[in-house]
Formats: structure tokens, C-alpha cells, sequence
């Protein structure tokens, strides 16, 4: 084999891997997420997350947030995630000033996170999540 076509063989394997590995958080998650600053501006949610892979960047994932009002989803935003395969983390931040930091956990049919502001300083708010099924 020549040196090109191996590492174009490594490289489409890399992707293919790393594809296969983010099936495990791709799909729909309903949960609570609850503030824990008092006297801020936070409300405790009933959430829906939509996570899918993104369109453009093979290793991006983007979720979509949604806040459930009387029975229905109203769209919040999308995060640009990445997920660790190897811990089951998923990271992932917003496009806004801010500096935010969404970490999760993925165990199985569950998934636990947090929102954590300030550059890390301040832990916003605690998220419970269970995959809605199919």
C-alpha cells in the first residue's frame, strides 16, 4: 500500500470510529434541569434535548434545547457538542458572549449534567435525563 492510501484508510477509519461511538448519545432525552444559584434569573425546566450529528463537521454533535410549557416544547437554543466515547462525556458550549460549560454523563438510558458559568466558577444549574424512547 502506498503511505497516501493508508493514512486516507486511517483517517476515514478515525471518522467511521468516531461516528459509530456517538450513536450512543444521538436521539431525543427528556429530564429536569434545575437551578442551584438563588435569586438569579434561573427557573427549574422540564427539558427536551434533540441530539444529532452535525451537518458540516464529522466530530461535532449539535443539541437542541427545548423548555416544556403547559404540554409543549418552545426551542431555547443549540449547543455545539463534542462526545468522549471512552468516559461517555459529552461538552458542550453556546455561540453567545457568555462562558458556558455543559458537561454530561451518558450511562445507559440516563444522562446527568451541568451547566457551569463564570469560567467554571459557578455551578448554574443540575440536569437529569432520560432517552425518550423511539
Amino acid at each position: 500500500m502506498t503511505r497516501a492510501f493508508r493514512i486516507l484508510l486511517f483517517l476515514g477509519l478515525t471518522v467511521s470510529f468516531a461516528l459509530a461511538s456517538d450513536k450512543v448519545v444521538l436521539g431525543s432525552w427528556e429530564g429536569d434541569s434545575k437551578c442551584t444559584v438563588p435569586d438569579s434569573p434561573c427557573h427549574d425546566e422540564r427539558v427536551l434535548y434533540q441530539i444529532a450529528q452535525d451537518k458540516k463537521d464529522p466530530f461535532q454533535l449539535n443539541l437542541d434545547g427545548y423548555k416544556i410549557v403547559e404540554g409543549a416544547p418552545e426551542f431555547m437554543g443549540t449547543l455545539a457538542c463534542r462526545f468522549e466515547s471512552k468516559t461517555a462525556a459529552l461538552s458542550c458550549t453556546s455561540s453567545t458572549k457568555d462562558k458556558d460549560d455543559w458537561e454530561f454523563r451518558v450511562m445507559g438510558d440516563t444522562m446527568s449534567g451541568r451547566l457551569m458559568v463564570d469560567q467554571g466558577k459557578t455551578l448554574y444549574r443540575r440536569i437529569t435525563l432520560r432517552r425518550v424512547p423511539k
